[in-house]
């Protein structure tokens, strides 16, 4: 069972998420901030796994608590559903052309979490997100789900840019976390992540 349902409760935000490793890309999400429902939805489809998301926060202030924390916990159910990582490929890289824009991305899932983000947005949030927040998305994702990630992006359109990258993400780990026909290793040297 590759599943993990996470939840966290602060001042500031109220996040539940439940993902299915080996799910068909369903999805229910919801977190106020449309366009964020709409890039989880194109990462939940091109990584083949059900996610729901639900998550409360103070939109008021800003989206920036909802949309770091929202990281953290998909980071931890992530994690938990990885488990061990017995059998994984464990290393995966994805390339998507939206357009004029291509949104390169590589993991390794072996847990050690860490980012390296190369791309530049203009100075307008996109959906209301300002482009630095993107960023730290992945990041607290990323170090909460001990997932090396590389990805870079370049092109005009913020949104082609930053769909690209959730897309390239999804298929990236969706071809990560599949298992090897017939092995229940560890693909480490150390014998475990």
């Amino acid at each position: 069972m590759r599943r993990a349902e996470v939840s966290r409760e602060t001042k500031e935000t109220s996040i539940r998420v439940s993902l299915d490793l080996d799910g068909e890309g369903s999805t229910t999400i919801a977190t106020g901030i449309a366009f964020f429902d709409h890039m989880l939805g194109a990462f939940a489809r091109h990584a083949n796994v059900d996610l729901a998301v639900e998550a409360v926060g103070d939109l008021e202030v800003d989206c920036h608590h909802l949309v770091e924390d929202t990281g953290i916990v998909m980071g931890k159910a992530l994690k938990d559903a990885i488990g061990t990582g017995k059998g994984i490929c464990r290393f995966s890289d994805a390339a998507v052309p939206m357009d004029e824009s291509i949104a390169r991305v590589a993991l390794d899932c072996g847990g050690r979490g860490y980012l390296v983000f190369n791309g530049a947005f203009s100075d307008y949030p996109v959906g209301g997100i300002p482009g630095d927040l993107f960023e730290h998305f992945f990041y607290s994702l990323c170090i909460n789900a001990g997932i090396t990630a590389n990805i870079s992006f370049e092109g005009r359109n913020d949104h082609h840019q930053i769909e690209a990258v959730f897309k390239a993400f999804g298929i990236a780990l969706r071809h990560a976390v599949a298992r090897e026909t017939g092995s229940d290793k560890i693909a480490s040297t150390k014998g475990v992540f």
